[in-house]
């Protein structure tokens, strides 16, 4: 067959890998900066240090945390702030995001954005938390909900479309998926 060779395989298959990393190395990047930048590059503060760890874990090349901390302690860190934002899904399923940007309002439009264009919109702030505990480790669910097959899947596509946004770092929800 014409023009189906191995390296055309390797190829495709390493760009669709190294793309999906480099989403995932750069919402490190940016917790990195912003821990860095409060801790004025202190590496033994205990936040840096565990978003470092985090970091690791995933596979981050050790020079990209280095230029990260270092990134938070030049002037052009930019002001990156934590943001969070409450929307109730499909099936009634809270949903908390968190987020990590430069610039709110253009973050808020683009959750609405893509809320909107799941079927669902951004909560008035506590009106989903109160599903939740605060923990170290984010947001922990206090009752679940169970879906159904179809409110299941679209919950799946709208958080997938969440998580795709550069300024979004996680999502929290309260529902239990049904087991296929």
């Amino acid at each position: 067959m014409s023009g189906h060779n191995k390296w055309s395989q390797i190829k495709r298959q390493k760009g669709a890998t190294d793309a999906k990393k480099s989403k995932i190395f750069g919402k490190y990047a940016r917790l990195i900066t912003l821990e860095s930048k409060k801790s004025n590059g202190n590496v033994s503060d205990p936040a840096l240090r565990s978003v470092i760890e985090k970091a690791k874990a995933a596979n981050m090349p050790a020079d990209n945390i280095e230029r990260a901390v270092k990134k938070g302690l030049g002037s052009d860190a930019g002001n990156m702030e934590p943001v969070l934002y409450e929307a109730y899904g499909p099936g009634g399923s809270a949903l908390v995001v968190e987020g990590l940007t430069d610039n709110k309002n253009r973050t808020a439009q683009d959750i609405k954005h893509i809320l909107s264009k799941n079927g669902s919109a951004l909560a008035a702030p506590g009106s989903a938390t109160w599903a939740f505990t605060h923990t170290s480790d984010g947001w922990e669910p206090q009752n679940e909900l169970a879906l159904s097959p179809e409110d299941a899947s679209a919950l799946e596509n709208l958080i997938d479309a969440l998580e795709e946004n550069d300024d979004v770092q996680d999502v929290y929800t309260n529902a239990t998926f049904p087991d296929v």
